[in-house]
């Protein structure tokens, strides 16, 4: 797996953990004190995280850091 591929695959697993809490971008932001755009480039596979940022949004979503990254 490249790094385009593992940031595309990370941006799908973050949507779909945050649709299952019926979230918005705008939600996630405000549980993880980022803005929706970060969230989105996120998403998008545009950016690549720091393990503290995904820290982050797994403990805003309430789930292990494992569990965001097992793909």
């Amino acid at each position: 797996m490249n790094k385009e591929e593992l940031k595309r695959k990370l941006g799908q697993q973050i949507v779909e953990l945050r649709t299952q809490k019926g979230w918005s971008q705008a939600d996630l932001a405000r549980n993880c004190n980022k803005d929706r755009q970060a969230i989105e480039k996120l998403e998008n596979g545009k950016v690549n995280p720091t393990l503290y940022s995904l820290f982050e949004i797994a403990n805003a979503l309430e789930i292990p850091l494992k569990k965001l990254v097992s793909f």
